[in-house]
């Protein structure tokens, strides 16, 4: 029979562990035109682990990004989509500054860079927690290999954008929540699970691993193949057994 799992309760979608995004301050993405902005405050988001800034531009609209290190309110960030190596007013090269954003073509070898597009004009969707960045490791004709905070490198397209910077707040994974409610409100806030209770510690009427006494389930841990949602848990079912002859 079915039982009334974690994963079932918060698929249905009821207030318990559903995130309260209308807290949230606003959605982060690069700003879809050309112009240079002014950072006017920064800003505190629930949803969001790394501090925002709230950029205005010269057309009179508004941009949430990531704020970076060394950024105060009062400077300029720069947006482009097309090559803009130099200043148009004085034609003096284009310094890059935290928190401006280019192509990945016009970012030199070496550049420290963060939310990074998949795909161009898609906003932004790589490296965004807070205190990560990545660099620009090598240029080629039609590719950009970056070195992601994984150590990994991916190839991207030239076109896709990135802003400039080490996004700030590294020194959050270094404080201690020192009590359990710290981390539930923390956890609350962006609508995620905590506590994280196995299912050996539950009763039996939520999850076919409970009931009997603590740490001992009674049952196989290797799930049926025909096992109906809500006792499909455990151990997926191998292939094959047996030694491989």
């Amino acid at each position: 029979m079915g039982k009334r799992l974690i994963s079932q309760r918060r698929g249905r979608g009821t207030p318990v562990y559903r995130a309260r995004s209308h807290y949230f301050k606003g959605e982060v993405k690069h700003f879809p035109q050309e112009g240079v902005g002014q950072v006017i405050g920064l800003v505190h988001c629930a949803g969001h682990t790394a501090p925002l800034m709230n950029v205005a531009y010269s057309n009179g609209q508004e941009n949430l990004a990531f704020a970076p290190e060394h950024i105060r309110v009062g400077d300029s960030v720069t947006s482009t989509i097309t090559a803009v190596l130099s200043d148009p007013a004085t034609q003096a090269p284009l310094v890059l500054k935290e928190g401006s954003v280019l192509a990945l073509k016009d970012l030199p070898e070496g550049t420290l860079i963060h939310n990074i597009e998949l795909r161009p004009g898609d906003g932004g969707k790589l490296v965004r927690a807070s205190g990560t960045f990545a660099r620009v490791v090598a240029k080629s004709e039609g590719i950009v290999r970056v070195l992601l905070p994984s150590r990994k490198e991916k190839v991207f397209h030239p076109n896709c954008r990135a802003a400039v910077g080490v996004i700030a707040g590294s020194g959050r994974p270094e404080k201690p929540f020192l009590k359990a409610g710290a981390r539930f409100w923390k956890m609350k806030a962006r609508g995620k699970l905590y506590p994280h209770v196995c299912g050996i510690s539950m009763n039996a009427v939520d999850h076919p691993f409970g009931g009997k006494c603590s740490h001992i389930k009674g049952r196989p841990t290797q799930s049926p193949r025909n096992a109906p949602p809500g006792r499909k848990v455990g151990k997926i079912a191998p292939r094959r057994t047996g030694r491989k002859r």
